[in-house]
């Protein structure tokens, strides 16, 4: 197998672009907790480990609970999520797996009613920019940084 280049080290001044317009879009005004739960949820779908590693962190750092994290994956049967969070995570999983042009259109009269327009084309560009890392660093097999080793409860 052919070992692939880091490409934050690789092609760092062509990344530089995309990880400014992560942050400007994560400063835009959506709920902090709301867009690292946006940001777990595509990089479960996309099976990110890296990303996930990061953002499962930051979200935590911004209280954000872990059972709450724990149940993403299952939000649709979880009480824990509020109607505006059920709306941004069925847009998420509408724009990051895009065959399903009827799913899109129910996800969107579900964002459209918990978000303004404006808000409505920030969830999409916070969509947007999660998906671009995931695919970099799946596409490059990019790891998380290492971890404790394995410790039974």
């Amino acid at each position: 197998m052919t070992t692939r280049p880091n490409p934050y080290m690789a092609a760092g001044n062509l990344i530089q672009p995309l990880i400014e317009f992560g942050n400007t879009v994560a400063a835009m005004g959506l709920e902090p907790g709301l867009v690292e739960l946006i940001k777990i949820r595509a990089s479960q779908i996309n099976g990110c480990a890296a990303c996930l590693h990061m953002h499962v962190r930051d979200a935590r750092k911004a209280g954000e609970s872990e059972m709450r994290i724990f149940l993403l994956d299952a939000w649709r049967e979880s009480p824990l999520f509020s109607a505006r969070e059920r709306a941004a995570m069925g847009w998420t999983e509408a724009l990051t797996r895009l065959g399903d042009e009827h799913g899109r259109d129910l996800a969107y009269e579900a964002v459209a009613q918990e978000f303004t327009p404006e808000e409505q084309v920030k969830l999409t560009l916070m969509i947007t920019a999660i998906n671009s890392f995931n695919r970099l660093n799946v596409g490059f097999k990019v790891s998380h940084p290492g971890s404790a080793p394995r410790v039974a409860a």
